[in-house]
């Protein structure tokens, strides 16, 4: 009963966090020479959770009250493509120009939720979506994460994972045709709840989140498959309870990076983790955040081994150094996901959404040293 009045607490603070945020000064100051530039999307109260672009001029993003947004400029304007309240889009991702799927969170969990249908695809480019209507085995409660991985050209080649749910129960629906068909995997044996996936190729992937549906009694979590998700194994657990992993990312193939979110109320758990892997995700160690009991972590994304962010409910973290060293960075408050974008010419573009959505661009690739293994820029 305890569990369930903290996890509405909780959710119905997201969704009504920018009417009742933090006073300005409690917002965390930006570090000198952010690259990190606020776009004119529309104002939205609380914590948005995906963003994906194709390119850098077209891209999508959702939030929980039912909306798709489109941009084909780079950000600069958005047009609205799908305002369906009920529904509570958590993830999308998209296969090509015209091809994508939205996920769902699905009901019982956050307040208003009444859409029980996980999966959406849209085959016009986002002007129409409609319900994955071939869905296998039992029915999937929701989706908070969606990791497309793109084999070549061939659309019809692309693997999409998407995974779920944040307090359970833990399923991943798995593609390896662009979305044609799927696959449900039970992932309970593993792990109690999903928030988040991610696959090199076919056979080698990772799923991160909580050991028990009771945020009280979970441990963070991460299992790792070397055969498309057939067969699973932990490769990391916290040793302390009310803690579930959040968000992954790789910023090379060696080097990963993982937010914990802590839920103890124990007013001397101050110190906030991020979770690294410096071997592809054979082992993970944790490496200290920040040393304030009022973060609460959210999304992570890097441009290398070295270089990238951390989200959370005061605003964003940068590091230079692999996370040796943080230092505070304007990119709003919620960042939840992070996508990052290379080009031919070493560039790279980055979004990042939350109550606000942020774009970076660089002039040229942050170097890595090559200590920490090949380059590799995660594709949205």
């Amino acid at each position: 009963m305890l569990h369930d009045l903290r996890r509405a607490a909780l959710a119905s603070a997201l969704l009504i966090a920018g009417s009742q945020a933090m006073a300005a000064d409690a917002m965390l100051s930006p570090a000198p020479g952010s690259h990190w530039q606020k776009l004119s999307a529309e104002p939205y109260k609380g914590k948005q959770d995906d963003i994906y672009f194709v390119d850098e001029n077209l891209g999508f993003y959702v939030n929980g009250k039912g909306n798709i947004f489109r941009s084909t400029d780079g950000g600069k304007t958005w047009q609205n493509v799908l305002k369906q309240p009920g529904t509570y889009f958590r993830a999308i991702g998209m296969v090509d120009s015209q091809n994508g799927i939205a996920g769902n969170i699905g009901t019982d969990y956050f307040p208003g939720v009444t859409d029980g249908a996980p999966l959406y695809e849209t085959h016009d480019g986002g002007d129409h979506w409609k319900v994955v209507a071939n869905l296998p085995g039992p029915a999937v409660k929701g989706i908070c994460a969606i990791d497309v991985l793109h084999e070549g050209h061939d659309p019809s080649r692309t693997i999409i994972d998407a995974a779920g749910r944040v307090g359970g129960p833990a399923r991943l629906l798995r593609s390896i045709d662009g979305g044609k068909t799927w696959k449900n995997i039970d992932m309970t044996p593993w792990l109690a709840m999903i928030t988040d996936v991610k696959f090199f190729d076919a056979k080698h992937g990772f799923i991160f989140g909580g050991t028990d549906a009771d945020t009280d009694k979970s441990h963070g979590v991460i299992v790792a498959t070397d055969d498309g998700g057939t067969h699973w194994k932990r490769v990391y657990e916290s040793s302390r309870g009310s803690e579930l992993i959040w968000k992954g990312f790789f910023g090379s193939r060696l080097v990963g990076y993982a937010t914990l979110q802590n839920y103890d109320t124990n007013p001397k758990v101050t110190q906030r983790l991020v979770i690294k892997t410096t071997d592809g995700g054979k082992t993970w160690k944790e490496i200290p955040l920040v040393d304030d009991k009022e973060v609460m972590e959210f999304g992570a994304g890097f441009a290398n081994a070295d270089v990238g962010w951390i989200g959370t409910n005061k605003g964003g973290f940068e590091t230079h150094d692999g996370g040796a060293h943080w230092e505070p960075v304007d990119i709003g408050r919620y960042v939840n996901k992070f996508r990052i974008l290379p080009d031919a010419h070493q560039h790279f573009v980055a979004f990042a959404i939350g109550s606000d959505v942020y774009k970076y661009t660089s002039e040229a690739m942050p170097a890595s040293p090559a200590s920490s293994g090949a380059v590799h820029i995660d594709k949205p």
